[in-house]
């Protein structure tokens, strides 16, 4: 299995996905620190994102990892990626929106457009608690 780093605002489910990949119970844990859940998940704290000077920390700790995951909450209006910000780093880039079982197909869409000009290259859409888009990430990250 590929291994991804999760790159989001606070949040926005970043581990409750990472919890829903690796078949774990669902509950809330806010990341502190940068976590390596099974072995080929990298968790980031939501910090590394909100707060510029943070972001090198991102760089640095996605140097182990084979795909980039963008993070977007389709019921979050906060926008924490810049245009173009893929293209920072020379790997995969994809896109998950997540809580798509709270959203409309309007906020979804609009988290799709989104992480489209941050620059991903692949999106998934995904509910972590109805376990919806689970087992397309797996398949993909199976590849």
């Amino acid at each position: 299995m590929k291994k991804i780093i999760f790159i989001g605002n606070i949040g926005c489910g970043k581990t409750t996905l990472s919890q829903a990949i690796l078949g774990e119970k669902l509950e809330y844990q806010k990341t502190q620190a940068v976590e390596v859940r099974g072995s080929n998940i990298l968790d980031t704290p939501g910090e590394y994102l909100e707060l510029n000077h943070y972001r090198g920390a991102l760089m640095i700790t996605s140097a182990d990892a084979e795909v980039i995951a963008f993070v977007q909450s389709a019921v979050d209006s906060q926008r924490m990626f810049p245009p173009g910000y893929g293209g920072s780093y020379a790997k995969d880039v994809i896109g998950i929106v997540t809580k798509i079982d709270l959203a409309t197909e309007e906020e979804i869409c609009e988290a799709e457009k989104f992480l489209k000009t941050a620059g991903v290259n692949r999106i998934f859409k995904v509910s972590s608690y109805q376990n919806l888009g689970i087992d397309e990430i797996k398949d993909y990250l199976k590849e």
